[in-house]
């Protein structure tokens, strides 16, 4: 049904810039790929600014920092496939792979980076813990480079609204929806990692940093979960919560006896 152009809400005009940046051949260059590489550059950089609070060499932080990056992207992918199209894959266990077809999911990374890291630890005898606290600060970064890819790849965008701040996103139909992509910029990216970094910056409950991180981002994410679409093939559960919102919760909790169990321990970084 086409509607009338004097019945869609006003509305800001979506940015036409192009989600590749540039192709040859079978090679392309995309904004979401360089705001990723983006965000991984720019942790790496404050991660060797934090380096001096560790007896860690910077070969040993180069490699945390890249079991690091392939728990993201590992548990990324497997997360996406498991948490949001698991009839799929038993269909099709062979989907898996298919990461052309792009799907990753952030509950997923975020599991893939806690067994990578914990896994590194335990090799080099180093408290999982205390790694947690040095990392945690560092992640928003990359989450809030990959929203302003989402923004520009025009997806994950957001329900349907009359604010004067909606875009209408190529896709998603004719009407203004929430710029989503950017509220979680704006929470899960910039104020959580001034949150972080500014606690983060004296001597802490060792653990308390981590635990703050889960606890923010469930929150940030839960509460923005409510301006965004749901997945079209899951829409809103009986308790009228979107799949987003389910993993969160176990985040938040998460988060919330992460923080008491190192108050209580007392143990200072």
């Amino acid at each position: 049904m086409t509607i009338p152009v004097q019945n869609i809400p006003a509305h800001l005009d979506f940015p036409t810039i192009n989600a590749v940046i540039f192709e040859i051949g079978p090679i392309a260059l995309r904004w979401y790929g360089v705001m990723y590489l983006i965000g991984f550059l720019a942790a790496f950089w404050l991660a060797n600014r934090r380096l001096s609070r560790t007896d860690w060499s910077k070969e040993q932080l180069s490699d945390l920092l890249f079991y690091g990056f392939m728990g993201v992207v590992l548990g990324g992918r497997i997360g996406y496939v498991l948490f949001y199209n698991f009839s799929v894959f038993l269909d099709n266990p062979l989907y898996l792979f298919r990461i052309w077809e792009g799907g990753m999911s952030f509950h997923g990374g975020c599991l893939g980076v806690i067994v990578a890291t914990y896994w590194y630890s335990r090799k080099r005898g180093w408290s999982f813990l205390r790694v947690g606290d040095f990392i945690a600060p560092l992640v928003p970064i990359g989450l809030g480079a990959g929203r302003i890819g989402n923004f520009i790849n025009g997806e994950l965008w957001g329900r349907t609204t009359d604010v004067p701040w909606a875009f209408v996103f190529p896709g998603a139909g004719p009407m203004p929806r929430h710029p989503s992509q950017l509220y979680e910029f704006a929470l899960e990216g910039v104020l959580l990692f001034v949150i972080l970094w500014l606690y983060s910056a004296k001597p802490r409950p060792v653990g308390s940093v981590g635990g703050l991180f889960l606890l923010c981002y469930g929150a940030f994410r839960f509460f923005v979960e409510y301006f965004r679409e749901p997945d079209a093939h899951l829409d809103l559960n009986s308790l009228g919560l979107s799949q987003g919102q389910m993993l969160c919760i176990p985040m938040i909790l998460a988060g919330v006896a992460l923080i008491a169990y190192a108050v209580k321990k007392g143990e200072k970084a």
